[in-house]
């Protein structure tokens, strides 16, 4: 048994917190840092970089941190894994060594490439995107470690992937060895998205103390695959089992959760206190990936625009009615997609203008920039003194600015042509997995039994609960996948779980989130966490980049449906 390995995470997304980097490094002891910052929305924007400069792609903030830190990591003997290198991880390779040379330090430096498939995608069936890219795994980064790197920059991996590398190169492990991969994924899957695993975006924050400013995250992985969830001491925050469980549910399916290096086993992942901001996860099992990759396609879908009007007061609705009819009146050309939708924020007899006005927004989107450009915004904006009383609009609109759709798509492992070029600039290929394992659901287990029937005699079962908002007991984090939307639900004890497992089906859910009511939406059970987790299929059209939702990336439907209120036992609350 070797050492536990010690990797924290200072990046979640393109444009997290710039001081991390610096805070991670100096903070306390560390073996690893690393960064994630390859979201969806984030291949499009490298995309469009991209189509203006060839020699960029890549996650410029990144580079901009090394110089603040790369020499600490240096001199304490932290090494470097990110993702940042996005469309370019050899642009972003040269661009270190650059930076390195200016700062007078000789780090060793790898990436792995071969994720990208754009040369590709119309041989493969992806049609013409804008970028497409297979989700590598852990391989490449690992094979570079072992090789001396001190710093390994990739494209698209698996968001895990950062943290699987460093720690199957310190232990050693074999491809097969799937368990321990599998306490590797679920250790990363809880650290790759930084302060959500310490508290931020958190449903109970305000049982938290020392909020303001939380800590990134650090996971302490063993040689069997367990691992302990911490953060560097004196930093804010909390790592808490409730915190951890929050960031497991989150952006996730099923009790199987695939990688393309290993398939992890949610349904088996237990977690337990360890002390202080300290949790330990035990229990991962794993099965072999399969036999396809996960491809990221994003594709520029045409151009939108859009206004806010803001009414006002008294018979709001006819507002409405006349500012709809007379801007699709004045529209020269009709928009392939026009779409209105009003949000009620008001109050009678309120006490403040806001508080008494409702926004009605009106997006556009075509594939002719001119459609929805200054023709559209100057329909709006000639509306200005011919329309409802009290016309004005939250901002002018503006021209039409280009909107990109996301796609999943799967590709065999044998197309992709996973590599890593390692410091001395010798190029090395990484097989794909020998063993795979088609990817198919897990049965739910058994649910818990019920709560007995709460009616005493001579009372009704209604006067034994009370409407309250669902939060009151339980915990939310939602989140986006493409197109689709996953609520994870959780309570913190059995007796609420034997509850929440019965009540809260899909019927209810639906009752609930009025919008998913014509949408397909699959519950998964995870009895080890006293969870339930939720897909809703199609609540976001085309993804985040298509801006087709009020909330683009879910991120607040959990909360959403935290805020509903239903019957609870009086027992639990």
């Amino acid at each position: 048994m070797t050492a536990p390995v010690r990797i924290g995470n200072a990046s979640g997304f393109y444009g997290d917190r710039f001081s991390a980097f610096h805070e991670m490094v100096t903070g306390g002891p560390l073996d690893y840092v690393t960064g994630d910052y390859l979201a969806e929305l984030t291949m499009l924007i490298l995309g469009r970089d991209r189509l203006k400069d060839s020699s960029l792609g890549y996650a410029r903030t990144f580079l901009k941190q090394l110089e603040t830190g790369l020499g600490e990591a240096l001199d304490r003997g932290v090494k470097v894994v990110s993702n940042a290198g996005g469309l370019n991880p050899a642009g972003l390779a040269e661009a270190i060594q650059q930076l390195a040379g200016t700062l007078g330090l000789h780090p060793r430096i790898a990436y792995v490439e071969g994720d990208d498939l754009l040369d590709r995608a119309a041989e493969l069936g992806f049609g013409s995107p804008l970028t497409a890219n297979a989700y590598l795994g852990a391989w490449g980064i690992a094979e570079a470690l072992r090789e001396g790197a001190d710093v390994v920059v990739t494209g698209r991996v698996t968001d895990a992937s950062v943290i699987v590398g460093p720690a199957a190169a310190h232990h050693g492990w074999q491809r097969d060895q799937y368990d321990e991969l599998a306490g590797a994924v679920v250790a990363g899957h809880v650290i790759e998205c930084g302060c959500q695993a310490t508290g931020g975006n958190y449903a109970f924050f305000r049982e938290l103390r020392n909020l303001d400013r939380p800590g990134f995250p650090i996971a302490e992985v063993h040689a069997d695959g367990s691992s302990v969830i911490t953060k560097h001491d004196g930093t804010g925050g909390a790592v808490t089992v409730d915190t951890v469980k929050a960031q497991l549910l989150y952006e996730i399916t099923g009790a199987r959760y695939a990688g393309p290096d290993v398939t992890t086993r949610l349904d088996t992942v237990e977690l337990a206190d360890d002390g202080p901001d300290r949790v330990r996860i035990t229990g991962a099992l794993g099965e072999p990936p399969p036999p396809t990759y996960k491809v990221s396609l994003n594709t520029l879908g045409g151009f939108r625009n859009e206004v806010q009007f803001v009414l006002t007061g008294l018979d709001l609705e006819a507002k409405a009615e006349l500012v709809q009819r007379q801007l699709e009146h004045g529209l020269t050309s009709k928009p392939a997609e026009l779409k209105w939708s009003l949000t009620w924020t008001e109050q009678p007899n309120a006490e403040t203008e806001e508080l008494a006005s409702v926004l009605l927004r009106c997006t556009v989107k075509d594939p002719d920039p001119k459609t929805v450009g200054r023709a559209f915004s100057s329909a709006a904006v000639e509306l200005a003194l011919a329309s409802y009383p009290g016309f004005h609009v939250t901002k002018p609109p503006e021209d039409a600015a280009p909107y990109g759709v996301f796609t999943a798509g799967f590709v065999e492992v044998g197309e992709v042509e996973h590599a890593v070029v390692l410091p001395d600039g010798t190029r090395r290929g990484i097989d794909a997995a020998a063993e795979t394992r088609p990817l198919e659901p897990v049965e739910d287990a058994d649910l818990p039994m019920p709560l007995p029937q709460l009616v005493a005699a001579g009372r009704p079962a209604r006067s034994l609960t009370r409407e309250v908002p669902l939060g009151r007991v339980v915990g939310a984090r939602s989140g986006d996948k493409g197109g689709d939307a996953n609520v994870g639900v959780w309570v913190r004890n059995e007796t609420a779980w034997r509850w929440l497992a019965h009540t809260l089906t899909i019927g209810l859910f639906k009752e609930l989130l009025p919008e998913t009511e014509d949408l397909r939406v699959t519950r998964y059970v995870l009895p080890n966490l006293w969870a339930l987790n939720f897909v809703v299929e199609g609540l976001l059209g085309e993804g985040v980049a298509a801006q087709a939702r009020f909330d683009p990336q879910a991120k607040a439907v959990g909360e959403w449906l935290r805020s509903r209120y239903v019957d609870v036992p009086e027992v639990l609350l």
